[in-house]
């Protein structure tokens, strides 16, 4: 019963943040592009002022999924590595605490640009 209430937490969080960045493109002059910078950028500044921390532990993927979570490693990554290694670490602690993640993004877009016949959209 507990994974299941995961489960639904994590889908309404992750859909929550869906249907505003969807609402966000339907009554707004905003690209898709600048929704998802605006989306990476709020992950960092809620992780820097210790809002976003509580939303991942209520619902787990469902807010580390979204862009907002790639924001949230980035900061977390950042605040690891100045920790650890000081003032550098805001330079290198970003990638280290994304690198997995941008890893997976190119293996898999490489490897379905290999599966599938991509053309340019008319």
């Amino acid at each position: 019963m507990e994974l299941l209430l995961d489960l639904l937490k994590a889908f309404l969080i992750g859909g929550l943040f869906c249907v505003v960045a969807q609402i966000l493109i339907d009554k707004t002059a905003l690209t898709p592009a600048r929704i998802l910078v605006l989306y990476v950028s709020l992950g960092v500044v809620l992780t820097a002022v210790g809002l976003y921390a509580p939303l991942v532990e209520f619902a787990g993927c469902g807010a580390t999924t979204p862009l907002t979570g790639f924001g949230y490693s980035l900061a977390g990554g950042v605040k690891k590595a100045v920790d650890e290694k000081g003032l550098i670490g805001a330079l290198t602690g970003g990638l280290t605490g994304t690198a997995g993640g941008i890893a997976a993004a190119i293996v898999f877009g490489y490897t379905f640009a290999l599966i599938f016949r991509s053309h340019p959209k008319k």
